[in-house]
This record gives structure tokens, C-alpha cells and sequence, in this order.
């Protein structure tokens, strides 16, 4: 089988048998997750330390980056359990003892009492997640946002799912250091993993939200769970103390109580618990770090989709059984039905009608009436083999390339300015009826936008593949601008 190897990667390569996992097991898991509609974006398996599987659903690359959302978090613990071995915290350090500015004059028992191991555990006695009024808060001072909330339970009795706590984590990290967590984490864990090119979002006053807005390679995820698995052990040096290891990934507090989930088996600092004896950091709309201490395998996924637990069915259903403890014979044919199923991986440009005769009809620019995107001014201009289209927004003006039923790659400032890789396709639902297609290759996200044009007006609707709200297309009006 060949693998995708790169040299330049610290992580060596193997087969899968010769680790001790049946080849055939990841090719029903890659049938299962094809068969389920569940759009993965990348996927990488290691077992003994070995890469044994790893593939990517082109468009996206094993280069870029992907947004992690959630699966941030644990990487914001791993710097707090490396900010307290070398004791610049304690686990027991009250909360409000780093923000005498921003703490209540009459704080509350319950807020007085939180500690540093509350925030990591979600266990900071609040009711609801405190981000919506963290963004909020008056000057942008999310710490003070989060310290007037009420906390109406004891801290470590009562857990929650609260981004403002691990945002609390940042905050704190970055008052004892006067570093950012990227900073921080640069030469004690970045750098020695061979973790290069990260990005972490702020917040308003510049530090790290911690909470969410890293982005890293599928290998750095990868790296970073193998690290876990050896308990703190990188290449012969000690990263992490195994005694925060063992802590951070233990149950801290109870989460729920039902035992088919892999949301309810307790929740340790900044990690999940799983079914099978396993840990995991994850992220909204399906970003994982999986590590299997029993199995002595991490799997590493990016993904675009909302169900996340089927995701985990799977891996339970189809790889954990294929997971032994000694080398197996070789089976060529099974190694080549997983090197075939790898090297075909890809989410296709959608294949409908590649022109129309009322094409012409749709060219020009439209100026847009005002819509919760922001979005300005839309243009269609179509060539041979492709078509320029262009968004004007509170951002500027974005052209970018369209193929005709396939994906053209270039970087775009659409997402908010941010310069980023998209691919972007068309093609015809119908003589009347144009489809955009517009894939975010370093995020979970794709926007599909149809487009209809009747006597110089022009209708817009834009959905996307996952969000944190409602998926309803959003409909957008306006008129065509006569030069």
C-alpha cells in the first residue's frame, strides 16, 4: 500500500498490519462514513506511533490548516498544566485573586470559592455558558464580563459546557506571563512537536479566546494526541508531567448519565471522556483528537457536519474492532482496497448542467437590497470554462473564480477578510436556476447560493452546510445596476 508519505513530518509511517490493524477495518469505516453522507474533510489514524492511514477529501490538503473550534481547548489546558509545572500556578489559585480590578465589590460565596481546576473541569457553578455576555461586556473586558455573572451553584458540584471559563484560562495565563498562548506554547510545545504556522483568534483586548479560533494541520491534531498517548513523552524529552497527563485526562466531573453517548462518560480538564476507555478533545461540526490508551491509537479528523456522535459510532463500530495488540499477517488485498479508497477521496463539485441558454442573461452586476450577511453588491461574469463572480461587503471587494461543475482553488478574503484558501464551482439546477458553490478549505464551512434572475432582478439564497443556528437559506433581493 502506498502510503502519503512526508519526509519533511516527524511523524514515521507504517502499514497498517504491521501495527498491529486490519486494513480492511479502516476500509469499512471509510465505506461507512461514504454510505452515512458524513463529510469528513481529512482523517489520519496512528497506532504504535505510526501513521498508518491518513487521507484528505480533496479539495482540502494535508497542508492547510483547519479551524478547530472547540478542540481548542484542550490545547489551552495543556498551558496550564505546563504553567504549573513550573509553578507559576496552582490548580487551587482562586479565580478572582488574578482580576482584583474587575471582581464584584460583594462577590458571591460561590465566586470567591471557583479555582482554577473549576474552570478547567467546567465546573464553575454556573447555570449557562457565559459567552454570550462575555461579547457583551462594555470596553471589550470579557474578564470582567465574566465575573459579574451569577454563580448559582457550588463550584465543582455542577457542570456546565462554558467557553467563558476556558476563556478565564487565557486571560489568567496570559496576566502571570504577559504572553499570549501561542507565545507561551511556541517553545514548549509548538516548536517541540514540530507544530508550525498555528493561529489562535482574540478577543477584543488581544488575548487568546482560548475556548475556540486555533487552527492547526491534521498532523499537528495528530501530534498532539500522540503526546498524550505517551504520556507527556515526546522523542526522548519530557513535554508534559505524567501526573497532569493522567489528571487532565481522567473523569473530573459527571456530564450525564447516558451510557450510549460519548457526551455523558464525565469530563476531565478541557477533555471528554469516551466509551471504550477513551479521551478526546473536539470541536463543533465534527473536529476530533481521539486517543486510545488500550489500543496504544490516536485518530486525528476534520469534518463539516452536525452530527458528531455518528462519527464516533463509527470509529467504535468499524476501527476499535480491527485494533490488536500484535503485528498481523499482510493481506494484499485488503492493503489495496485502503490504498484505492484513500487515493479516491474527494467531495466533488456538484455535476449538474454545466450552461444554459439564458447564461447571458444573468451577467452584470447587482446592487443588493440590505440583508443580515452585508453584503453589497453581487457580479456574474462567465468565460469559456469558468465564470468570475464578485461580493462586494463591509470588507471590500472579493472576486473570485468559478469553475464550471469543478473546483478552481485561490485564496479569498470572503470569510470576513480573512485571507484564506476557498475552491469554488458553478453549476445549473435548471435553465433559470444558477448554483454557486463556495467551499472555506481552512474551516468546516461551505455556502451554497442559487441564483435566479427575472427582468433585472436578481434572487439570492445562501446556505450553509453547518451553523451554529438556523440552516434556513437566507434569501437575499436586489436589482441589476445599468451602466
Amino acid at each position: 500500500m502506498s502510503l502519503n508519505v512526508k519526509s519533511e513530518l516527524a511523524l514515521p509511517r507504517s502499514h497498517p498490519e504491521a501495527q498491529g490493524m486490519s486494513s480492511s477495518a479502516i476500509v469499512e469505516f471509510l465505506d461507512a462514513v461514504r454510505a452515512q453522507e458524513l463529510e469528513l474533510h481529512s482523517f489520519m489514524l496512528l497506532k504504535e506511533g505510526s501513521v498508518i492511514a491518513e487521507g484528505w477529501w480533496k479539495p482540502y490538503t494535508a497542508d492547510l490548516p483547519h479551524l478547530l473550534f472547540s478542540l481548542s481547548k484542550s490545547f489551552t489546558s495543556t498551558a496550564i498544566g505546563l504553567a504549573v509545572s513550573e509553578g507559576i500556578l496552582s490548580l487551587d489559585d482562586q479565580v478572582v485573586s488574578f482580576f482584583p480590578d474587575e471582581t464584584p465589590s460583594e462577590g458571591s460565596p460561590n465566586l470567591l470559592a471557583m479555582q482554577i481546576r473549576h474552570l478547567l473541569m467546567m465546573g464553575t457553578g454556573h447555570a449557562q455558558d457565559t459567552m454570550e455576555s462575555l461579547g457583551k461586556s462594555a470596553n471589550g473586558n470579557w474578564a470582567e464580563g465574566f465575573l459579574q455573572q451569577p454563580v448559582e451553584y457550588a463550584p465543582g458540584t455542577h457542570f456546565i459546557y462554558n467557553s467563558g471559563a476556558t476563556y478565564m484560562l487565557s486571560a489568567i495565563l496570559h496576566k502571570v506571563t504577559g504572553q499570549s498562548l501561542l507565545d507561551y506554547l511556541q517553545p514548549r510545545l509548538l516548536t517541540p512537536l514540530g507544530i508550525s504556522g498555528a493561529t489562535w483568534e482574540t478577543c477584543p483586548r488581544g488575548i487568546s479566546v482560548g475556548g475556540w479560533g486555533l487552527s492547526v494541520t491534521t498532523e499537528s491534531i495528530a501530534k498532539f494526541g500522540q503526546l498524550y498517548l505517551q504520556k507527556g513523552m515526546w522523542n526522548g524529552t519530557r513535554i508534559l508531567t505524567e501526573e497532569w497527563v493522567a489528571e487532565a485526562t481522567s473523569k473530573q466531573i459527571s456530564n450525564g448519565d447516558n451510557a450510549e453517548s460519548d457526551w455523558n462518560q464525565g469530563y476531565g480538564y478541557q477533555f471528554w471522556r469516551c466509551r471504550h476507555e477513551a479521551y478526546r478533545g473536539d470541536g463543533a461540526f465534527g473536529q476530533y483528537c481521539i486517543v486510545m490508551p488500550e489500543h496504544n491509537a490516536v485518530i486525528a479528523i476534520t469534518s463539516g457536519l452536525n452530527d458528531m456522535q455518528a462519527v464516533l459510532n463509527e470509529v467504535w463500530t468499524h476501527l476499535l474492532p480491527g485494533m490488536g495488540p500484535a503485528p498481523l499477517p499482510a493481506n494484499a488485498e485488503s492493503a489495496a482496497a485502503l490504498a484505492e479508497r484513500l487515493g479516491q477521496l474527494s467531495l466533488p463539485a456538484p455535476q449538474l448542467a454545466v450552461s444554459s441558454p439564458r447564461e447571458n442573461e444573468f451577467n452584470g452586476q447587482y446592487q443588493l437590497e440590505e440583508n443580515s450577511l452585508r453584503l453589497e453588491t453581487f457580479s456574474i461574469g462567465f468565460d469559456d470554462n469558468e465564470a468570475t463572480f464578485k461580493i462586494k461587503d463591509h470588507n471590500g471587494e472579493h472576486p473570485f473564480r468559478s469553475g464550471r461543475s469543478a473546483w478552481i482553488e485561490q485564496l479569498s478574503r470572503l470569510n470576513d477578510g480573512k485571507e484564506q484558501q476557498i475552491a469554488a464551482s458553478f453549476s445549473w439546477r435548471d435553465p433559470d436556476t444558477l448554483e454557486l458553490t463556495v467551499r472555506y478549505l481552512e474551516t468546516p464551512f461551505c455556502f451554497t447560493v442559487v441564483c435566479r434572475v427575472e427582468e433585472e432582478q436578481i434572487a439570492l439564497e445562501s446556505k450553509p452546510n453547518v451553523n451554529f443556528g438556523s440552516n434556513d437559506p437566507i434569501e437575499i433581493k436586489g436589482a441589476r445596476v445599468t451602466q
